[in-house]
């Protein structure tokens, strides 16, 4: 029996130092494992504080240049056909036009006098003849024209320095800046 306890004796002593080996790869694993988890949380809130931070900046960025350049509105009208004022009143114009204004509010103060928008323009565009629209000159002053005469409907100030006032078409004094941005051509035909 006595050589069978050192035998247990034996077999007992080399468990302890392999449960040690495995005690210490364990903890080492653990540890890794820890460090790695931390880093990883580590990044990831560094990512979050960044998007977060890009997060606040972007609204403030759109706020400052939503005050300092508002997307226009446009508001397209009916199409119109009109004669010219050519010799023998056999020559006519169908045009699309479409409003660029300052915002929606200025559209539906369009809207409501659009009735008086709309005799104006007919009666600018009466008045000219086909060489006056075929010439770019001729569109775009018909393009000034017709800025003149839904701010003179209106009531907006029209400035007198530009030459946009149509003939007869006063400056009004002390009213609103002008949100009648231009006038777009969708379609221009003459025949």
């Amino acid at each position: 029996m006595s050589a069978a306890a050192p035998t247990t004796a034996d077999a007992s002593a080399p468990a302890k130092p392999k449960s040690k080996k495995l005690l210490l790869i364990l903890l080492g694993v653990v540890v890794l494992a820890l460090i790695g988890a931390g880093a990883a949380l580590f990044v990831l809130k560094k990512n979050t504080a960044e998007d977060g931070d890009g997060d606040e900046e972007a609204p403030v960025v759109q706020q400052q240049s939503a005050k300092t350049k508002v997307p226009p509105t446009f508001l397209p009208l009916d199409n119109m056909v009109v004669n010219l004022a050519d010799a023998g009143g056999n020559r006519f114009v169908q045009l699309g036009i479409t409003l660029q204004l300052q915002d929606a509010t200025t559209s539906d103060s369009v809207k409501t006098y659009m009735p008086s928008v709309r005799s104006g323009i007919l009666m600018l565009i009466s008045q000219r003849t086909a060489e006056e629209m075929l010439q770019v000159s001729g569109k775009e002053k018909l393009s000034k024209d017709i800025i003149a005469e839904i701010s003179d409907v209106m009531g907006y100030e029209i400035d007198d320095t530009e030459p946009q006032a149509a003939p007869g078409k006063n400056k009004r004094r002390n009213a609103p800046p002008n949100p009648v941005q231009a006038v777009l051509f969708s379609s221009f035909i003459v025949q």
